[in-house]
This record gives structure tokens, C-alpha cells and sequence, in this order.
């Protein structure tokens, strides 16, 4: 039996544990280490079928872009199946953007994903993850579902068991261009490359993760770029004694325990400034769409 829509579909945000810029491609692509953790931040998209192959975006909230990566990805996937049919496709936008959550990148997955099951395509994971790439960096991993270990330009992804972490958020009113950031002059490139075996066999341990492992070596381009990143990191630090930002910025986290109830409560009476956002968020064992593809 076809669907006709598909409604409140979750696309969830994702934050890195770490960063890592270990090397260079000479097309100018940074190669990367990281680990990757969706989180229970989510934006939600509403689908409804449409007979005549037009795609039509719709925004709940802010406007978006003209032509983003929901629409690219839609249209990808048209291509890709030679589908007659189309979509109305409503963005309820709750993850803030230039933040390094991959909030953009989340919604093209979920919209791979659930366009896939709309229009009965049924193509495999692999043919969605193909698409994925190119679209984006990011896209891959939220259509694989699955926390990982990911390595080169974002496209080689080890599935990774991560216990379940509470993070304080916080993301500053100025957000970041991440060509801007990867073009900074200062940034570091040559982190020493993790083995994955012998990554993987210390991942195994609960000590480990409650360590805090790394850095992120954008950090200090983005703070030089948007100071605001650094007075996230603080304001972060002196109520959870620890701060790293996601991605390439200007989101910052700090862990805050990996028990049922978070280590320390949101500071209500130090209240963030004017357009800054924050919320305490627990990382997700999987995406919650992990079993609409094979």
C-alpha cells in the first residue's frame, strides 16, 4: 500500500567528540579524524507526496536558503531512481544553523531516507550513502544511522558503540562559514593520525570516553574568527569545568556525565546573552530512522 505522507520525521543533530586535521589532499581537501554523535537535538520534516514530480519546500520557521541541501537531496534522488513523483517537503528548523551540528546535513539524510520510503523506491542503504556523498561531508553518516569513528574527508565511517553522555550546548548568535574556518592561515594539519585498532581497543573502556580524548583543532581559528566561540567555551567551563567546540563552530559543548541524570543541572541564574541558545542534550545509540533502509 503507498504512502501518501510521511509526518513529524526527525532529523538529529550531531556533535564531534573531536577533530582532528591529520593531512591534506592535493585537491585541497582536509582529511579528518573524528568521532561522530548524534544527539537528541533534532529538527522535524513533514512529506506529502505529489503526483506531478514537483518539489516544493515549505518553512516553518526562519526562511532558508533557496535551493539547500533538502532540495538537492530530493532532487538527487529523483534523478537516481527516475521517479515520476514528487514531494511538498515542511522544515519545523529547531537545530541552529552555522553551528557545526550538522543540522543541514541531518535534514538531506532524512530526507534521502524517508523520500526512499514515500515514494517505495526501496533502494538500498548503499545506493542512499552513494548519493549521499555527493551532497556533503556529513550526509553519509547521518543515512549510515550508526555513532563512528570517521576518517578522510568525512566518507569513511567504523560504526562505534559510545556510552550514552549527557552534553551542555550552547551556540553563540554569530555562526561560522566552514571554508572560512579551513582557510585560516594558523590552522593545524598535521595531527598525528590515530590507528583505528588500537582507537577502537581504548574506545572499549568507559574510562576513556569520560576522559575526554583530543581536541578540536579548528577551535582556535573559529575563536579567532568569531570571539564569541571563546566566550561560549568559558561561560561552558565555569558551570561544567569543560568546553570543546563542534565541528567547524560556532557550537561549543561540554560533557556533563554518563549516567541516568546529568552530573550538574543548567545554570538558570547565569542566564546566556541576548540570541545565544543552549540546552542540555543526551547523545542517541543510533538516528532514529536506522531501520528505514536495509
Amino acid at each position: 500500500m503507498s504512502l501518501d505522507a510521511l509526518l513529524d520525521v526527525p532529523a538529529p543533530a550531531k556533535v564531534n567528540l573531536f577533530l582532528h586535521i591529520v593531512g591534506r589532499r592535493a585537491d585541497g581537501y582536509h582529511l579528518l579524524q573524528s568521532v561522530f554523535l548524534l544527539i537528541d537535538w533534532s529538527d522535524i520534516l513533514h512529506f506529502e507526496r505529489r503526483s506531478d514530480g514537483a518539489l516544493r519546500r515549505h518553512d516553518l520557521g526562519a526562511a532558508l536558503p533557496a535551493d539547500d541541501l533538502v532540495l538537492r537531496a530530493a532532487r538527487a534522488l529523483q534523478a537516481a531512481s527516475g521517479t515520476p513523483l514528487g514531494a511538498d517537503i515542511c522544515i519545523d528548523k529547531r537545530v541552529p544553523w552555522a553551528a557545526g551540528l550538522g543540522g543541514g546535513s541531518s535534514d538531506a539524510a532524512t530526507t534521502l531516507l524517508a523520500l526512499n520510503r514515500l515514494w517505495a523506491l526501496n533502494l538500498p542503504r548503499e545506493r542512499l550513502i552513494a548519493l549521499a556523498i555527493s551532497l556533503g561531508a556529513d550526509v553519509p553518516f547521518f543515512v549510515a544511522g550508526r555513532n563512528a569513528f570517521v576518517e578522510g574527508i568525512g566518507e569513511r565511517l567504523t560504526p562505534l558503540a559510545v556510552p550514552r553522555q549527557w552534553l551542555a550546548l550552547v551556540k553563540p548568535a554569530a555562526g561560522l562559514a566552514t571554508a572560512d574556518i579551513f582557510g585560516h592561515p594558523a590552522l593545524v594539519r598535521d595531527t598525528p593520525a590515530a590507528i583505528l585498532s588500537g582507537f577502537l581497543a581504548d574506545a572499549a573502556t568507559p574510562a576513556f570516553w569520560a576522559s575526554g580524548f583530543g581536541r578540536n583543532d579548528l577551535q582556535s581559528a573559529a575563536e579567532d574568527r568569531c570571539p564569541e566561540v571563546a566566550q561560549a567555551a568559558n561561560w561552558l567551563r565555569r558551570h561544567f569545568g569543560n568546553s570543546r567546540m563542534t565541528g567547524s563552530g560556532s557550537a561549543v559543548f561540554a560533557r556533563n556525565g554518563m549516567d541516568d541524570q546529568p552530573l550538574a543541572t543548567w545554570p538558570v541564574e547565569d542566564p546566556l546573552p541576548p540570541g545565544w541558545v543552549g540546552r542540555m542534550c543526551r547523545s542517541l545509540d543510533q538516528h532514529p530512522l536506522v531501520d528505514w533502509a536495509d
